[in-house]
C-alpha cells in the first residue's frame, strides 16, 4: 500500500463516521515528507464536543509502520478518556504499545488502528 493511499483510507474513515451525526468537526494535516515517510495530525470534535486528538508518523520503506503515534480522546473540559501511544516511559514500561486510561493505570494495547479509535469512541458516545 502506498504512503497516499493510506492516507486516503483514513479520510475516507473520517468522512463515513462524519455521516453519523456524531462528529461535528474535524481538522485534518498531512504532510508527506518524502514518498515513503510522512505524518498525519488531526482533531476531532464530537456531538458531546469531546475531541480526538490524534498524530501518526509513517514510514513505509517495506511496510507501513507507525515509528509513533497518539489517539488521544479527552472530554470536552480536557479530561482524559483514553489515550494510546508508544512514547517511551519513566520509569519504563514493560510494552511499547499501550493505552493511558481515565484512571490514570496503562495498560498493554496492540497498535490502534483509525477505525478501532472510532468505534471505541462511538461505544462511549451512545
Amino acid at each position: 500500500m502506498l504512503l497516499t493511499e493510506y492516507f486516503a483510507r483514513l479520510v475516507k474513515v473520517i468522512e463515513e463516521h462524519s455521516k453519523t451525526n456524531l462528529i461535528i468537526d474535524s481538522d485534518l494535516h498531512i504532510d508527506c515528507r518524502t514518498e515513503k515517510i510522512g505524518i498525519i495530525k488531526g482533531t476531532i470534535t464530537f456531538i458531546d464536543n469531546s475531541n480526538l486528538f490524534f498524530t501518526e508518523y509513517l514510514d513505509n520503506r517495506y511496510k507501513i509502520e507507525k515509528l509513533t503515534y497518539s489517539f488521544h480522546y479527552q472530554q470536552k473540559d480536557g479530561k482524559l478518556i483514553f489515550r494510546y501511544d508508544n512514547a517511551e516511559h519513566k520509569p519504563r514500561l514493560n510494552f511499547a504499545y499501550h493505552k493511558h486510561l481515565s484512571s490514570g493505570e496503562i495498560i498493554q494495547s496492540d497498535i490502534p488502528d483509525l477505525s478501532n479509535i472510532f468505534e471505541e469512541i462511538m461505544d462511549y458516545l451512545l
